[in-house]
């Protein structure tokens, strides 16, 4: 399914749009991100929650973050829900190609949605990403109880001493796999539906990925 995925311009009018203050912010102590654009190319996408032409990815204007936008990405149980409803996931492989002489890590996500969840049914929101190659994974679980019925946000902060750094000099794809699940519970699931989605009747939502930065030392080791 290589370049199922589509960079556009409305895609990062939509990230300037949904901005807020309730999104993570990158620490302080991080170095300024480079003038010279980083590059995303879409090397892969799979999985039941982003069917082809259903998500996109876009690069902030300042370098500060990266969006990935879902228009079908749905789980859900009950009424009108297939067996295999319950869970949805999406797996994308990403190139990311920084300026020369920088490296850049996951300082936090700042995932969106809308979910609807009948009393006693429960839904989990799940995402880890990780450098090929590399054994250090960031997870994140976020879980919501019913009853529900609204627009949910989740956060991820990873700390500045715990940030994994993309190898300094070389182009490693950044791999991102994300999960939607809904249980049932003790709601009657034969007259209601529950369900919980990674986007909205809208469409202004996306998981918003903030970078930190760093310059690589000069022999192209990990930075300073």
């Amino acid at each position: 399914m290589s370049g199922a995925l589509a960079v556009g311009g409305a895609i990062a009018a939509l990230f300037a749009s949904s901005l807020s203050s309730s999104i993570v912010a990158p620490n302080p102590s991080f170095e300024d991100a480079p003038t010279d654009r980083m590059v995303i190319d879409v090397v892969t996408v799979n999985g039941s929650g982003c069917p082809l032409g259903s998500a996109a990815v876009a690069v902030s204007p300042d370098n500060t973050a990266f969006t990935v936008t879902y228009s079908d990405y749905l789980a859900q149980v009950g009424v009108g829900a297939r067996p295999t409803d319950f869970r949805k996931n999406c797996q994308l492989n990403l190139a990311v190609r920084v300026p020369q002489g920088f490296t850049y890590a996951i300082a936090g996500v700042n995932y969106r949605g809308y979910a609807y969840l009948e009393e006693g049914a429960t839904a989990t929101q799940k995402a880890h990403y990780y450098f090929q190659g590399q054994a250090e994974t960031n997870e994140g679980v976020h879980r919501f109880n019913g009853p529900f019925d609204d627009n949910w946000q989740a956060n991820d902060v990873t700390e500045l001493g715990a940030l994994v750094w993309a190898p300094c000099g070389e182009i490693r794809n950044f791999n991102i796999n994300t999960e939607l699940r809904v249980s049932g519970g003790t709601s009657n699931t034969a007259e209601t539906t529950s369900f919980i989605a990674m986007d909205s009747t809208d469409g202004a939502v996306n998981t918003t990925y903030q970078l930190a930065w760093k310059k690589c030392e000069t022999d192209g080791g990990d930075g300073a």
